[in-house]
Order: structure tokens, then C-alpha cells, then sequence
């Protein structure tokens, strides 16, 4: 895609006695949303009212104002901190001229600059069109600037028609298609399940540093920026811990307030990742103002997301961040405080992790003679194996560490505590 001239862009939020807790934060977010899908704000208008209008979401002299922003401001594009319903986006559409969109479609076309994967971008595609279906009448104005500009983009841009039949036609391959993706994922995931490697997924608010942490802990080259949703395929990298244990580390796409339903029904199978993960690290950014709103956004999504019963470590990551880290108050427990680029945080990282598989794992000994070297190689790796010493006297070697339960390298001897 050829690099587009930044469009002008008029933000519009409603502060109401359901979301005043959180408006300014969520103000701020959209626009760094709109900065990430290449935007430029050149104003923001808010107001504050019990609840939104139900026909402009602002009322009809907020509207008028609006109207002389854009015209003051040059302005081709007004992104609303609310989702529209379809009827609103026509009605505000026509009093101002220029193209309306919302939150949703704004963190849709985000979804569609990042999508990398095959998977990805029917997942977005499909969000897409399913988004856009209802919005088809009276969207002439908004269909004509298709490959145009921020909430235009991405693999649900080509050749759309305004013919219903053609995009529920549409979705319906991508569905077919997924659902073979979701296959092949669904083997994959079977495959580290039944060899018993130990599964570690990264979760967190976007931009909370999971890329940061996959990188620093599996040396791989991941796409890491300080930018909303850097990462939206998700990637498994092999990790081996310092005694030897090979797991495998899952980063997935990060969460935000309000993430359109669209995205949790399209990325279902993504999330389905999580799900088979041994433990879950909840990456936080410690130096956020906002820290705890962004924990229970992420908190609250696990449990929709049937998360919840799996272990959690809490990673609060940019310690380097924060005036006085020794001040530093965690709410969610357990957790570990590191800046992730450190070598110290590595090493913090790499023991918090190391304990908390520990607690999931269980203990065994065990006697192994001189000659089953191959046997303890592979101790090593499939295990978490903590000591190992060889006693001279009877000539075997004494372990001591951590295994599951039915552990195929413990299991294939037959000696198990």
C-alpha cells in the first residue's frame, strides 16, 4: 500500500454519568488510535451530558458546531469515541458532508494495517464486512471512499458492492476458510499437547511490552513499537529456561477498553490459543496512569473469554518508568516488577516464571545410572529439572525437579514419586 497523506481529523466524545470514570483516558486512547492508523487530530470536541442524543449522539446544537469545526479545521474525517448505530452514522453523515466513522471501524481499519498472517486478514475481513453490512443504506458517500482513507483500508476494501447478497455471500467463504485455518491451528496446538510441552501464553493491554517480553525472552525478531496493537497474529516461539526446560511462548493480540464485539467474535479462534496454555503471563505497564483501569478491562475479558481458570502471573513490566519503584503498590498478585530490556529484568523474569511453573508442575525424584546420559538430556529439556548431582560411591546420578504428572519421559521408565 502506497504511503497516504495524513487525513484531518475532528475527535467527538460524549462524557455520561455511565462513563465519566474513564472518559479522559479513553479520549487520549482514541487519539493514539487514530495517530497508529496515520491520522492527523487537529481538534477535540467533548461534551458532557447524562447520556448520548439518540439520533446524533451530540444533539443538534453540538452539531452545528461541529459543522463550523470541520469547515474552521479543513477537516475530511470525524471519528466518534461511540459506536454508531447505523442510523446515527447516516443522520450526522449528511448534516456534515464529510465522511463519519466510529471507534469500532477506526480500530478495525488498525487491525487491517497490521494483519500480516492469512489468518489475520480474513479475521479482519470478515469483522469488516460484517460491520459494514448493516451500514449499507445510505452509505453511498462512505462505499465511494473504499481504499480511500482511516476506516476504509485493509482486505475488506476490494471491489465491495452495495449488494447485501454479495457480502453475506463473502462471509460466508471466509468463514469456510477460517474454520480450515482453525484446523490446522486446532492439530497444531494437539501436537504440543499430546508431547507435553509446557505452554506459556503473554497477554495484557496493548501496548503493556508482551512483544518486548517474547523478544527478550526467545531472542525473537517480533514487531515491537510504541504503538496500539504492534502485534495482531500471534506468534509461538520456542523458549528454553535457563536449566534446560524447552517451553513454548504464545504473544497474542492486546486487549483495550471497549474492544468491539466484531473483533472477539472474528478473533475467536486466536483467543481459542489461550485457552490451552499452561499459564497465562498478564503483561501490565506499571508506569501507566491508568494501570488499574487497564487490569480490569483485561481481567474482565478473560473471564468472557473463559480464561480465568488458568494460572496467571502478573508481569508489571517498564519499572524504569516510575519515579520510585521501591514505592510501587502491585494490585493483582502474583506478580514481579522489571523493566523487560534489562539484563536484571530478565533475570527477575526468568525466576518469577521458573517459580510459578513449579507450583503447576509437580515434584519427583529420581536415580538415573551412569550409563542413561541420553535419558538425562532428555530429562533436561522436558522437564524441570532443578539438581542433579552424581554420587561417586554408587556411581547413579540423584535428581530432584518438576514434571507433569503423566510426563512421557518419567512415564517411559516407570519411575515416578
Amino acid at each position: 500500500m502506497s504511503e497516504q497523506i495524513q487525513e484531518r481529523v475532528i475527535l467527538v466524545g460524549v462524557e455520561t454519568e455511565v462513563n465519566y470514570q474513564y472518559f479522559e483516558e479513553s479520549m487520549l486512547e482514541l487519539k493514539n488510535l487514530t495517530k497508529t492508523a496515520k491520522g492527523e487530530v487537529v481538534f477535540s470536541l467533548s461534551q458532557k451530558r447524562p447520556q448520548i442524543d439518540r439520533k446524533t449522539v451530540i444533539g443538534k446544537g453540538k452539531i452545528v458546531e461541529l459543522q463550523q469545526l470541520v469547515e474552521m479545521h479543513d477537516a475530511q474525517l470525524v471519528i466518534f469515541n461511540h459506536e454508531l448505530t447505523p442510523r446515527q452514522s447516516q443522520i450526522i453523515g449528511d448534516e456534515l458532508g464529510i465522511a463519519v466513522i466510529d471507534r469500532v471501524q477506526l480500530i478495525l481499519d488498525i487491525f487491517a494495517m497490521r494483519a500480516r498472517s492469512k489468518e489475520g486478514k480474513l479475521q479482519v475481513e470478515l469483522a469488516q464486512l460484517e460491520y459494514l453490512l448493516p451500514r449499507l443504506m445510505g452509505q453511498g458517500k462512505m462505499l465511494s471512499r473504499l481504499g480511500g482513507g482511516i476506516g476504509t483500508r485493509g482486505p475488506g476494501e476490494t471491489k465491495l458492492e452495495t449488494d447485501r447478497r454479495h457480502i453475506r455471500n463473502k462471509v460466508t467463504i471466509i468463514k469456510r476458510e477460517l474454520k480450515e485455518v482453525e484446523a490446522h491451528r486446532s492439530r497444531t496446538r494437539q501436537n504440543r499437547q499430546d508431547n507435553e510441552v509446557f505452554q506459556i501464553g503473554l497477554i495484557g493491554y496493548t501496548n503493556a511490552g508482551k512483544s518486548t517480553i517474547l523478544n527478550v525472552l526467545t531472542q525473537a525478531q517480533t514487531f515491537e513499537e510504541d504503538q496500539l496493537f504492534a502485534t495482531l497474529d500471534p506468534l509461538t516461539k520456542k523458549w528454553r529456561l535457563p536449566e534446560g526446560l524447552e517451553v513454548t511462548l504464545t504473544d497474542t493480540v492486546g486487549f483495550i477498553q471497549d474492544l468491539p464485539t466484531q473483533l472477539i467474535n472474528a478473533f475467536q479462534s486466536t483467543l481459542e490459543e489461550s485457552k490451552g496454555m499452561d499459564l497465562l503471563l498478564h503483561v501490565v505497564d506499571a508506569s501507566s496512569e491508568n494501570r488499574q483501569q487497564h487490569e480490569e478491562t483485561v481481567t474482565k475479558l478473560m473471564d468472557e473469554l473463559d480464561l480465568s481458570q488458568i494460572p496467571v502471573l502478573t508481569i508489571y513490566n517498564k519499572s524504569d518508568k516510575i519515579a520510585n519503584p521501591l514505592q510501587f503498590v502491585p494490585t493483582l498478585f502474583p506478580s514481579v516488577l522489571v523493566s523487560a530490556k534489562t539484563t536484571r529484568g530478565k533475570e527477575q523474569l526468568n525466576q518469577a516464571i521458573k517459580l510459578k511453573i513449579m507450583e503447576i508442575l509437580q515434584p519427583y525424584t529420581l536415580e538415573l545410572g551412569p550409563e542413561e546420559g541420553k535419558l538425562l538430556n532428555q530429562l533436561q529439556r522436558e522437564t524441570l529439572l532443578l539438581s542433579s548431582e552424581f554420587n561417586e560411591e554408587e556411581q547413579t546420578y540423584f535428581l530432584k525437579g518438576f514434571a507433569f504428572p503423566q510426563s512421557i519421559a518419567i512415564r517411559r521408565m516407570g519411575k515416578s514419586e
